[in-house]
């Protein structure tokens, strides 16, 4: 009887366990999985005029993006995302080096000023950084009353970098932050006792071990910029749109559901393949870790 009831006790949490988890995998399947099998059956569809699609099976959607223009906004959205990245990604170093290296108890303070920006609908912060930028800002007054006449920022490129910066970064410094709180604080003490720059100390030491985090802030920030759409208009006058802002347009204005489809499965790929290349990264670098 004994050897019975341990046999069966793993059934039953097992059992409780598939209870446990089914919610969850039924919202995932029902808002991620139904529409994205969707989605990708919609962009081989065929097109009708009037709107909609036709059904049937067609690659011509696919073979319209490879179109200049289109393949010119698409280039120009992973080079806007990786700059961005970039950007967030040294920006959020420098701020999360600076959190972790502050006393004990401030820093839950600190952290705190770092995300309070997302406390705040995305639309109200695109929205104050036009009254920012603007020709009525505090930019452009502050610059006129030292004597320099400028206009508005608004619609630039640099106020669409300065927003996403704005927007991402965030997300960049807690998983750096973290890295940089696991590594163990006599480890560069050593390589500063062997005569090691500060620059080699975060060359050979900091940068290695804080790989996992740099990682995952470059995903983090590369992939939700690829699908931005709010920023590139408001702040960029849709003079140079994103792959999200012309999916918009497809399915709206152009009334293209067949092609808005295709262009957002290419979206979603170039989304997988970076965090794909990001797990390989992370791989490599926890190996390289372990290994020394």
């Amino acid at each position: 009887m004994t050897t019975i009831e341990t046999r069966d006790r793993p059934r039953r949490t097992t059992w409780q366990g598939y209870l446990l988890v089914a919610p969850a995998v039924a919202v995932i399947v029902l808002l991620v999985v139904v529409p994205t099998v969707i989605v990708a059956r919609e962009s081989f569809a065929i097109p009708d005029p009037l709107g909609g699609t036709l059904g049937g099976f067609t690659l011509d959607n696919y073979a319209t993006l490879l179109d200049p223009v289109y393949l010119k906004t698409i280039g120009y959205s992973l080079g806007m995302a990786a700059a961005n990245a970039v950007v967030c990604l040294v920006v959020g170093y420098v701020v999360a080096t600076w959190i972790a290296a502050a006393r004990p108890e401030r820093q839950p303070l600190l952290l705190l000023l770092v995300i309070i920006p997302f406390w705040t609908d995305f639309l109200v912060r695109t929205f104050a950084w036009i009254n920012i930028l603007g020709s009525g800002g505090i930019v452009v007054t502050a610059l006129r009353a030292v004597g320099i006449q400028a206009e508005s920022f608004v619609p630039s490129q640099g106020a669409v970098v300065l927003s996403l910066l704005y927007a991402f970064l965030p997300v960049a410094v807690f998983p750096i932050y973290a890295s940089l709180r696991s590594i163990d604080p006599s480890l560069p003490e050593a390589a500063t006792d062997l005569g090691c720059s500060w620059w080699q100390t975060q060359r050979r030491v900091i940068l290695p071990l804080a790989a996992p985090g740099i990682a995952a802030a470059v995903m983090l920030t590369f992939v939700p910029t690829l699908g931005v759409f709010v920023i590139p208009v408001l702040l960029g006058g849709g003079l140079d749109p994103l792959v999200g802002n012309l999916i918009v347009t497809l399915f709206t204005e152009f009334r293209n559901q067949a092609l808005g489809s295709a262009m957002a499965m290419v979206v979603l790929v170039l989304m997988l393949a970076s965090v794909a290349i990001a797990g390989i990264a992370m791989r490599i670098a926890a190996s390289r870790r372990s290994s020394s």
